[in-house]
């Protein structure tokens, strides 16, 4: 059961969440997630020092909830890319992913392209254990594993920031097999 100081950091990065959803990031201030969280400032700054300290945990949480840690050991590349597949999908659906994309994308590009941030890292981790299991049962190609799971971290985030830059040449669903064939091709035996 979870404590009442996780409760109220999960009701804040709700309320951050509600308010960034509705307004923007820019739009929002610690007042505003204060207020729609039920908490004084003052309890809101016990647990984050400003408004962007929280907005950095709620997409780290965020993006930490699409890793399918739960999942059992691919057994085949191709459950393997599947997996992959469905959790850069569940982030390019996020609604979070997508009002920031619209409403604040120099932000977006900031966490995409100038910092390694805490969710790039859990991401990075997940993916490097999981490509290093492949390569132990002999589906994934030998290499460094942190250096591939590098180079499919980069084309996930190439396909949740710009997937809809090419959407009048890739149909919605149509970039899932085409990132398919992408990751199988990188990751399989050559």
């Amino acid at each position: 059961m979870a404590d009442e100081s996780s409760l109220t950091a999960n009701a804040i990065l709700d309320a951050a969440r509600a308010e960034v959803l509705s307004h923007g990031i820019r739009r929002t201030t610690a007042s505003d997630i204060a207020r729609h969280a039920d908490v004084s400032r003052q309890t809101l700054y016990r647990y984050w020092p400003d408004a962007q300290a929280i907005f950095a945990a709620l997409i780290t949480r965020e993006l930490i909830a699409t890793l399918p840690v739960s999942a059992p050991r691919a057994g085949s590349l191709d459950q393997l890319v599947a997996m992959l597949v469905d959790t850069t999908d569940g982030i390019r659906r996020m609604p979070l992913v997508d009002r920031l994309r619209t409403t604040d994308p120099e932000l977006f590009a900031r966490y995409v392209f100038e910092r390694l941030g805490t969710s790039q890292r859990a991401i990075l981790g997940d993916l490097t254990r999981r490509i290093a299991e492949g390569q132990d049962d002999g589906f994934v190609r030998a290499a460094h594993p942190e250096r591939l799971a590098a180079v499919v971290l980069l084309a996930m985030q190439s396909v949740v920031q710009s997937a809809p830059l090419v959407s009048e040449w890739i149909e919605d669903d149509a970039w899932r097999d085409e990132l398919s064939v992408l990751l199988s091709g990188y990751l399989g035996e050559r």
